[in-house]
C-alpha cells in the first residue's frame, strides 16, 4: 500500500499476527505500557493512519505533529472521551471505534462487583490472608443478598440490560432504571419501571452505573445524591446497599464518595473505574474495608480485546482504502 501506520500498543496475539500481515510501514509501541506523550508525538509523524487506545489524548497538538497526511484514526475502545472528535473532523480525517463490543464482558464484571462488595469480598479475603480467619460465628462478615431486593440501572443500554438480565439470576425482583429517555424493548425485557433519578436513589438496595460520560452525567453521583440514597444503616456490619460503577470513573464524585463512606451513607462500593486511572495506592478510598476496588479490567476478556482489535483494524484497512468505516464515530 505504501501506508505508513502507528499502533500506540502491542495488541492480542491474533490480531498482532494480522497487523503483522499487512502491506504498509509499520511503526509500533512495542511495550504493553502506554505510549509516553513526547514518544508519541514524535512518531506520529508522516503517519497515514494511527491506532490508538484510551491512553493516548487526541487533540490539535497531536494533529498538528501528524501532518496533513493523516488520514483515519481508529481507537480501540467504545469510549472516545480522549479524543477531540470535532478537531478530527474539522480536518476530514475518518474517525473509528469499537462500538457494541464490550457487553457480555462489562456485564459480567459489573455483577462480580456488586456480589463481591455486597458479600464484603475484601474483608473476606484479607481474613483468610492476614490470619483473621478464627472459630465461625453467626454474624461474622455477614454479607446481604439480591433475594427480593431492587436494583435501580442508571442507564439501561445493551449493558445496563445485560446486567440486569444476569442479576435475575440472583432473585433481583424489581428494576427501576432513569436515563434520558425510555427504553421499551429494554423495559419490557427486564419489567423495569423508569424513574426519575431521585427516585431510584431512594428505592433501590443496589445501584449500578451504566450510562457514558457526559457533561450531564460527570460527577452526577455527588455528596448530596448519596445522601438521597436508601437508608443503609448497618446490621451486624453488614452493607444493606450497595454502589457500583463500571462505566466510568468521572461520572462518581470522589471526594464526595469519601465522605459518604465516611459518613456510612453507603454500605458498600464496588468500582472498575476511578479518576484518575490508575488511581494512586495511597488513595484514601482504598482504606474503606466497603470499597471494593479493580484496575478497569471491564472489557479484560481475550474474547472480547481479540475482537476490538480486530474492529480496529478493520477501520485501519477500510480508512487507508478511502473506504467508508465500518465502526465509525
Amino acid at each position: 500500500m505504501g501506508f505508513k501506520v502507528l499502533v500506540t500498543r502491542i495488541i492480542p496475539p491474533k490480531a498482532q499476527a494480522r497487523l503483522l500481515e499487512q502491506n504498509f510501514e509499520l511503526v509500533q509501541w512495542d511495550q504493553d505500557s502506554s505510549i509516553p506523550r513526547n514518544v508519541l508525538l514524535e512518531k506520529v509523524k508522516g503517519v497515514d493512519a494511527l491506532f490508538c487506545l484510551l491512553t493516548e489524548k487526541i487533540d490539535d497538538e497531536l494533529l498538528d505533529a501528524a501532518g496533513p497526511q493523516l488520514k483515519v484514526i481508529a481507537t480501540m475502545s467504545v469510549g472516545y472521551d480522549h479524543i477531540d472528535v470535532a478537531a478530527v473532523k474539522a480536518r476530514n480525517i475518518k474517525l473509528g471505534y469499537t462500538p457494541d463490543v464490550l457487553t457480555d464482558a462489562t456485564a459480567d464484571l459489573t455483577v462480580l462487583l456488586a456480589l463481591g462488595a455486597s458479600r464484603r469480598i475484601k474483608e473476606s479475603i484479607r481474613a483468610a490472608e492476614n490470619g483473621a480467619w478464627g472459630k465461625w460465628g453467626p454474624t461474622w462478615l455477614c454479607g446481604s443478598q439480591f433475594t427480593h431486593k431492587t436494583c435501580g440501572i442508571v442507564g439501561l443500554g445493551r449493558i445496563g440490560e445485560a446486567v440486569g438480565h444476569r442479576l435475575k439470576a440472583f432473585g433481583i425482583s424489581r428494576f427501576v432504571y432513569s436515563g434520558r429517555s425510555k427504553k421499551p424493548e429494554a423495559e419490557a425485557s427486564l419489567n423495569a419501571e423508569f424513574v426519575p433519578f431521585d427516585e431510584l436513589l431512594q428505592q433501590s438496595d443496589l445501584v449500578v452505573i451504566c450510562c457514558a460520560l457526559t457533561k450531564d452525567t460527570q460527577n452526577m453521583f455527588n455528596y448530596e445524591a448519596f445522601s438521597k440514597m436508601k437508608n443503609t444503616v448497618l446490621i451486624y456490619e453488614t452493607p444493606l446497599q450497595v454502589l457500583v460503577n463500571s462505566a466510568r470513573g468521572g461520572i462518581v464524585h470522589q471526594d464526595d464518595l469519601v465522605r459518604a463512606l465516611e459518613d456510612d451513607l453507603i454500605g458498600a462500593v464496588g468500582l472498575d473505574v476511578t479518576t484518575p486511572e490508575p488511581l494512586p495506592p495511597s488513595h484514601k478510598l482504598y482504606s474503606f474495608p466497603n470499597c471494593l476496588i479493580l484496575p478497569h479490567v471491564g472489557s479484560a476478556t481475550m474474547e472480547t480485546r481479540e475482537n476490538m482489535a480486530n474492529m480496529t483494524l478493520e477501520n485501519i484497512l477500510a480508512g487507508l482504502s478511502d473506504k467508508p468505516l465500518p465502526y465509525s464515530i
